[in-house]
């Protein structure tokens, strides 16, 4: 109706404060409704959402500067990463409109508005509060990604959210989190303080203009916001893969705001794999893994003992250690020497030093040791997807053989018991019917897990294989160690000899040392028993840790985050094997295949694990997943990466200093490293859903 003034105030002015309040908000709101914009008759809604949508943009520029300032590489320089900038503009927008189109578009309808009443002041505000604080935790969660994986945040962060329980409880230990939730808290209020702030200057600075209703508008403005969330005035809309286009994964990370990235991935969290391409690439794969049958695609090959294996049919312990980083590790030479003892074991033992697991994750390493196949489904892990848990394992194959499982916590985290349930006969040692005090979150002491399965094996007088998953070496690290253990005495080292050589903290560098007294106690007790000179122990990292291993290794270990999945492995079986240190690349989805090649029987290998004692094995290689996006190869002399997205590829060299390489070679090593990990991702995907357990 013609000049029904739709927008009428029933909200005081007064109370607010003087018109002289000096504030930042003041100087935005100049900015976001000037004097044109009253001179039109805009509304008093969109006047206020002009404001909202400057706030917010501040907001999301923010943070994409302070991620910026954190975690720059030192080769990307501030007029680089301007593009970032301004790609990610666009993305910020999108979700900017998302969270203002409701507001414009009930106030359609006057009554709607949140100039109509008080009332509907105060629901709007708390609406946009509620969107504050969804929107400062996505920011806060991906801060913690940038500054753990150096990745934006994305949808694998979904599997610990179906571990909820767990996972909080992890946080609760390890950091202050009602302090962080209160800053969450006081922060939002604050924004909500400046939402009713902004609102009562729209009044002030409108009052007895006499603007009208108009809902064409409001249909303007809100198609305005629908063009910016579909990103692009052409087709298809914006895409995640849009912030793929640079040629620097940090510029594509720094593009992509969390929000995007996070729900652009839920979709991805599917099984994904392609029959045909596993079928295009096999003639390359073949070849790499020396495969006996070229032409029949098939990766089930039947293995006959060694010359060399061993007749005593020996127990197995494989031990999957927590977070053994090899560059933190005396092994790497690293002067903290935080694990003497396990060192001297390397001495007596067949020692990998440049061992690789295929992606930085507990859950994805047991799927990996367990089936022979990286857990190449990059958003989800596999022993959570009920497509990819049928597996068939080669320790299936020990006939006669007794299998045990020992966990100090819960084998429900992650779904652990599901790939573990394709062990025939598995007896479960977890940390309900381990007799021991749990700690903190992750269960009983690796001590008390190891003497546990201790005592188990002094009993038994027939072969048997044992998997021994440690929890220890983990956040939270202050409650790792029990006081019980008086015998283990924490040290001080200053804090810069510890940054210098990858430890975080002092709680990290002896929870490190007291996985290595953990070894100790193991050991030395085996050492008593029987069983101790006939039985193989395996010991391999599930993955590592992010750190600075500048001060040991080539610049490539802590630039392309290979200090993630850098892991020893060790056979220690001293009265069975001759002592070596062996210096080829090698992978965490080796070790059963290992094993199962010092056995005297055959056993069927149906994967992309390989016998690394195996005399005929003739390329040294291993493939890695250590972030979201990108893929890669290890060999002795290069380690090669691919963004799947962008297409970048790099190629680094693993020594130091550089050995020289004319350009021809090394395009030709790139070309073979390129088809190469591709080919093995794309077999890997197939493997995933195709290995079945018959």
């Amino acid at each position: 109706m013609s000049g029904f003034f739709a927008e009428r105030i029933e909200i005081s002015a007064g109370g607010y404060g003087h018109s002289r309040f000096k504030c930042f908000l003041c100087a935005l709101s100049r900015v976001a409704y000037p004097y044109m914009l009253t001179r039109f008759k805009i509304p008093k809604t969109l006047l206020w959402v002009a404001n909202l949508f400057g706030i917010f943009l501040l907001l999301f520029t923010l943070f994409r500067l302070i991620t910026y300032l954190a975690f720059r590489p030192e080769s990307v320089s501030f007029g680089q990463a301007l593009p970032s900038f301004g790609m990610g503009i666009r993305y910020d927008l999108r979700w900017i409109s998302v969270i203002l189109l409701p507001v414009v578009l009930f106030s359609i309808t006057p009554r709607f508005s949140p100039f109509f009443s008080a009332r509907n002041k105060k629901w709007w505000t708390w609406y946009l509060a509620l969107i504050t604080f969804i929107v400062f935790f996505f920011f806060a969660a991906g801060f913690g990604s940038f500054s753990y994986n150096r990745t934006p945040l994305d949808a694998g962060a979904m599997n610990f959210a179906e571990d909820f329980t767990i996972s909080l409880k992890m946080i609760w230990q390890t950091y202050p989190l009602i302090w962080m939730l209160l800053g969450l808290l006081v922060a939002v209020l604050i924004f909500r303080w400046m939402y009713h702030r902004s609102h009562w200057q729209v009044i002030n600075r409108t009052d007895g203009k006499r603007i009208p209703h108009r809902r064409k508008h409001f249909l303007f403005v809100a198609l305005i916001l629908v063009a910016l969330v579909y990103g692009t005035p052409g087709w298809p809309p914006l895409s995640r893969k849009d912030s793929f286009r640079f040629s620097n994964s940090f510029l594509s990370y720094l593009a992509i705001n969390p929000l995007q990235n996070f729900v652009a991935t839920l979709r991805l969290r599917k099984p994904d794999y392609n029959q045909q391409k596993a079928r295009e690439v096999f003639p390359v794969m073949a070849e790499w893994l020396d495969l006996p049958e070229p032409d029949k695609f098939s990766y089930r090959r039947e293995l006959a003992p060694r010359s060399a294996a061993f007749e005593s049919r020996p127990n197995i312990v494989l031990v999957q250690c927590e977070s053994f980083s090899m560059y933190k590790s005396s092994m790497s030479g690293n002067p903290l020497n935080a694990t003497p003892y396990f060192d001297s074991l390397c001495r007596q033992g067949i020692f990998f030093e440049r061992c690789f697991s295929p992606h930085f994750s507990t859950a994805r390493a047991l799927f990996a040791i367990l089936s022979g196949i990286p857990d190449a489904q990059l958003f989800k892990f596999s022993t959570r997807n009920p497509e990819a848990l049928n597996q068939r394992t080669i320790i299936n194959e020990l006939e006669g053989y007794e299998k045990h499982y020992f966990l100090g916590g819960d084998p429900e985290f992650n779904n652990f018991e599901g790939i573990l349930g394709n062990i025939r006969g598995l007896q479960m040692h977890t940390g309900d019917s381990i007799r021991a005090p749990r700690i903190n979150v992750w269960g009983v002491s690796d001590k008390d897990l190891f003497l546990a399965a201790h005592e188990e094996f002094r009993k038994k007088d027939k072969p048997f294989f044992a998997y021994i998953q440690t929890a220890g070496n983990h956040r939270p690290y202050n409650k790792t160690i029990p006081e019980s253990d008086t015998d283990f005495v924490r040290v001080q080292i200053p804090e810069e000899q510890l940054l210098k050589y990858g430890f975080e903290s002092l709680d990290e560098y002896n929870c490190f040392r007291y996985s290595d007294y953990c070894f100790r106690e193991f050991i030395e007790a085996a050492k008593k028993e029987a069983y101790f000179e006939n039985t193989l122990f395996v010991f391999v990292g599930d993955h590592g840790l992010a750190g600075n291993a500048q001060a040991l290794y080539p610049p490539v270990w802590t630039e392309q985050r290979l200090t993630d999945v850098h892991v020893p492995l060790l056979f220690y079986a001293p009265s069975l094997l001759t002592a070596q240190r062996r210096t080829e690349v090698v992978s965490q989805i080796d070790v059963l295949p290992t094993i199962a090649g010092m056995l005297h029987h055959s056993y069927v290998n149906t994967t992309l694990g390989r016998d690394l004692l195996d005399p005929s094995k003739k390329k040294s290689f291993a493939f890695i997943t250590n972030t979201a996006d990108r893929i890669g190869m290890v060999t002795d002399s290069f380690y090669f990466s691919k963004n799947i997205n962008s297409g970048e590829e790099l190629l680094t060299l693993m020594h130091h200093p550089v050995r020289p390489y004319k350009q021809v070679v090394l395009d030709s090593v790139r070309r073979s490293l390129s088809g190469f990990t591709m080919a093995y991702f794309e077999t890997a995907k197939y493997l995933l859903m195709n290995n079945r357990e018959n």
